[in-house]
């Protein structure tokens, strides 16, 4: 699970770790704008989309594109989209370069001609939102970057999670905490966040956030080095073990990335720390393959924002399902890259079958104008909110011993302004 989430400097923690917008992309005197042909027809739709498959780093999203290729081959086993096929053309590898992004988001618009770009899963698609605009080229993917906010082609498939002032911030993860702790009144929550912008930013958040729940915010810092990370953390587990009036919170809500989390979590336990630990990163079953890690994860309450691997929804069955068959062998471990390629596929049939038989980018997007539904995978949709507003949804998982277990199921909880 989230191996999208762990990698330290790729980590996207909802609406926490937003990567900040590229410069946009210049539009040449001869650029047009895309023009995937005649939408009565029958003709398959032809449907790519850019991956970060490679980084700098080791990591890969990879399977962001295995997850899209399920569930298009799901939809073409049965019948297509109001009698249409998904022509998936497979996805783009951008390694996580902006220039690299831009290359590949132009092959697809002009050279593929695709009708739209889907799956996006990289940091650095903000670069091409301009590009994709002025070529009315609708995008879909995980609304953790300000391209899929305010975006008239852009939408991410849990709606937009860079909440600005004037919206809205939701409150599933306070509010799943409350219901593991069985009411949130009287009880102490510190928030910690590495000192970054975009850790900054979450930290801003979760201030909001939790209060309406219920929690008194008794620390809330972003002092933890966002470059290294650190080998002593004796500075910061004296400050939050006597944070709450001289003795430690109930809750320490990480907003980092693993590596910081699995130091934190380790220094708190040998501290003596008895409340709940939590974070919205660990959910990874490759991070139970190291010593340390799997020590230091025990028992930790991880936040997350689509039905848990381990529930037994039919929704869920078919995701497995055509993930092997996609795959074309058995899959021992899922991860969040799957589930990403897969729920922004799915938004994208959902909203193609409205738009009806006359498809065309200008009934796509009427579509999306006013469009309402709810998915099991990933909860309730609606747009436009969902353009500027998340969908506030999520669960909790921890893991004990060797296997993760749900503590509190999917469900989806009411958003709060955001100032």
């Amino acid at each position: 699970m989230p191996r999208l989430l762990r990698a330290a400097g790729l980590v996207l923690v909802p609406v926490l770790l937003i990567a900040g917008c590229n410069s946009s992309t210049t539009k040449k005197d001869d650029d047009k704008p895309n023009d995937p042909g005649a939408s009565a027809s029958k003709d398959p739709i032809k449907i790519g989309g850019v991956v970060s498959k490679t980084t700098s780093s080791g990591y890969s999203k990879a399977d962001t594109d295995l997850g899209a290729k399920a569930r298009f081959m799901m939809a073409n086993d049965e019948g297509g989209v109001n009698g249409r096929k998904i022509d998936y053309i497979g996805s783009e590898d951008d390694g996580q370069e902006s220039a690299r992004t831009i290359t590949a988001v132009r092959k697809l618009v002009q050279q593929d001609k695709v009708f739209a770009i889907v799956p996006v899963n990289t940091t650095t698609i903000g670069g091409s939102a301009d590009f994709l605009r002025d070529n009315k080229t609708p995008y879909i993917g995980w609304g953790t970057l300000p391209a899929f906010c305010g975006q008239e082609y852009g939408m991410g498939y849990n709606g937009c999670l860079v909440p600005t002032p004037g919206h809205n911030v939701n409150t599933s993860w306070p509010g799943l905490l409350t219901d593991i702790l069985g009411g949130a009144q009287g009880k102490s929550v510190a928030l910690i966040t590495q000192d970054t912008d975009a850790g900054k930013f979450g930290l801003r958040t979760y201030q909001q956030a939790f209060p309406p729940s219920g929690f008194t915010v008794s620390y809330a810092k972003s002092t933890v080095p966002g470059t290294t990370v650190p080998t002593d953390w004796s500075p910061w587990v004296g400050e939050l073990m006597s944070s709450n009036g001289g003795n430690p919170p109930d809750v320490v809500v990480s907003v980092m990335q693993t590596p910081a989390n699995i130091g934190l979590f380790t220094a708190l336990k040998r501290a003596g720390f008895k409340g709940i630990l939590t974070d919205a990163t660990d959910y990874d079953p490759a991070l139970l393959k190291q010593a340390a890690s799997k020590e230091a994860l025990q028992d930790v309450q991880v936040f997350v924002q689509n039905m848990p691997f381990e529930s037994t929804a039919p929704e869920m069955a078919k995701f497995k399902e055509y993930i092997a068959k996609a795959k074309g062998s058995e899959v021992t471990e899922w991860n969040q890259s799957m589930m990403v390629g897969w729920n922004s596929a799915d938004l994208f049939l959902a909203i193609a079958k409205k738009a009806g038989d006359n498809l065309t980018v200008e009934t796509f997007q009427a579509a999306a104008a006013n469009f309402e539904d709810q998915y099991a995978l990933v909860g309730d949709r609606k747009f436009p909110l969902g353009r500027n507003d998340s969908f506030g949804c999520g669960a909790m998982v921890q893991l004990k011993g060797e296997t993760y277990g749900i503590t509190s199921p999917y469900k989806c909880y009411p958003s709060i302004p955001f100032e």
